[in-house]
């Protein structure tokens, strides 16, 4: 899979950002995309292939390995990185239209925190879409897998399955390293999220009250 276009559009949501959000930036590409590509994928690379099941009945081990795994963890961390990537799409699209209306070259908005309008709701808005996302996977891989653990050994008894038979799964150590890896900057990045998301509306709303008070004082 080519990452290319995920890490330019981080590059340049990363012009907009403020300080807390360029924090964000390089977490989900050093320490989630780079360690996706780089070592988690290859992890995960050949985990049907590696699940064994004590039995050779034609389809037992399918079944199982489709059951106990029915989304692959490393497919669905693909996928979370991208879509909550995406949110910053809003952002982009929005300076770019701006952009085409502007009679000069110059960027309209160097820095969300310093503007009102338009760019600063559609930026709470993707940081609320991408604080959401985040929520929405971390229940789906605790739903899907009974918490946030990979077993040693799992017992299955799916028919064409005879009786009960033991499976194995590959690295499983290994595994769960990453995947609390992957939990744990997921709950980081939430708290970024929320963290950029306080300090935007908090200094909005102090950029109003004076206004008003200025207002009032002429």
């Amino acid at each position: 899979m080519s990452w290319g276009f995920l890490r330019d559009l981080l590059s340049g949501v990363n012009k907009y950002s403020t300080g807390i959000g360029r924090i964000w930036v390089a977490i989900v590409f050093m320490f989630r995309l780079l360690v996706y590509v780089a070592a988690a994928e290859n992890i995960w690379k050949y985990e049907h292939d590696e699940f064994e099941c004590n039995i050779k009945q034609p389809g037992c081990e399918n079944v199982c390995f489709d059951h106990f795994f029915p989304i692959s963890h490393i497919r669905l961390w693909a996928l979370q990185l991208i879509i909550v990537s995406t949110p910053s799409l809003l952002v982009v699209f929005h300076v770019a239209y701006r952009e085409n209306r502007e009679k000069h070259n110059q960027k309209p908005y160097r820095n969300p925190g310093k503007i009102d309008g338009g760019l600063l709701c559609t930026y709470l808005i993707s940081l609320i879409l991408k604080t959401g996302f985040e929520i929405v996977f971390l229940v789906l891989f605790y739903k899907l897998y009974n918490g946030f653990k990979i077993p040693h050994l799992v017992k299955c008894d799916i028919r064409p399955c005879p009786n009960t038979v033991d499976c194995y799964i590959s690295k499983p150590t290994e595994k769960m390293i990453f995947l609390y890896f992957l939990v744990a900057t997921s709950c980081l990045c939430i708290i970024l999220n929320l963290s950029e998301l306080s300090y935007l509306i908090f200094k909005h709303s102090i950029k109003c009250n004076l206004k008003k008070y200025m207002k009032k004082q002429q």
